[in-house]
């Protein structure tokens, strides 16, 4: 089995930016050198100029230091650096001023996600949707992290987990291919060679350029005696990757019990 698990990267969780005006924040009247100090930083922010940007927010927080967007846009600041401690540490904060901040727990999430500590990402983002159910980016990321965590627990031998998780980010996010190619090698590892060949062919719907897919469910129909299909699959595969050695010998294999 070609077991290239459908890892999604860091790069592809969402930053959520912080989406309420200043006047609905719990905090004391905002100064004017506060107020420039904050909009500096978020300039310098979404320029990635990240040193400046927690340079600025540093100054507006001197001034007043209950400003629950300050922290959230140096927390995100430091989050860009890798730093996901004292990211966590400036989420937190801006959550103790403004527990509903739904995008601070979005951002939470994916430093806890990026420490591999999918339990409590999965719970920011629980709770990002459950102050704001539309919120697209917390959405997004807790299906990746379900995929992502699942594939920590099928690493464990903890196939049940782990296809529970591919379930939760599919129940998410129906087209998630990866997911579907995911759960089918769950499943494979378990010898539910139908479901795996399912979850294999729902993935190739989504994504008929998977090579591993076409790999893995011809092995799949191998195990069940279905050589005719197997060799399709490894054709299909050599097609999209011409030197896959394991899809050469596969079809080499399958060719051989067919008896040509």
């Amino acid at each position: 089995l070609a077991m290239h698990s459908a890892l999604i990267r860091n790069d592809d969780l969402i930053l959520a930016e912080a989406t309420k005006p200043l006047g609905t924040q719990k905090a004391p009247a905002v100064t004017k050198n506060a107020l420039a100090h904050l909009n500096s930083g978020k300039a310098a922010y979404a320029q990635k100029d990240y040193d400046r940007a927690i340079a600025e927010l540093d100054r507006a927080l001197s001034i007043n230091r209950n400003l629950a967007e300050a922290y959230f846009y140096r927390g995100s600041a430091y989050g860009a650096k890798g730093d996901y401690d004292r990211a966590i540490a400036d989420y937190n904060a801006a959550l103790r001023i403004d527990p509903n901040f739904a995008n601070a727990y979005n951002n939470r999430g994916i430093a806890y996600y990026n420490k591999k500590d999918y339990d409590r990402a999965v719970a920011d983002y629980t709770a990002a949707l459950r102050i704001d159910p539309n919120n697209a980016n917390a959405k997004n990321n807790l299906a990746i992290t379900y995929n992502n965590r699942g594939i920590a627990y099928k690493n464990k031998g903890d196939y049940d987990r782990a296809i529970a998780d591919y379930t939760a980010a599919l129940g998410i996010d129906p087209n998630f291919a990866n997911a579907y190619y995911n759960r089918g090698d769950a499943y494979y590892n378990k010898k539910d060679y139908d479901r795996a060949v399912a979850d294999y062919s729902a993935a190739l719907r989504i994504n008929p350029n998977n090579a591993n897919a076409y790999y893995n469910r011809g092995i799949a129909y191998y195990n069940k005696g279905d050589y005719d299909r197997a060799i399709a699959d490894y054709n299909a595969a050599l097609r999209i990757n011409p030197n896959d050695a394991t899809a050469k010998s596969g079809l080499e294999l399958a060719r051989k019990a067919r008896g040509y």
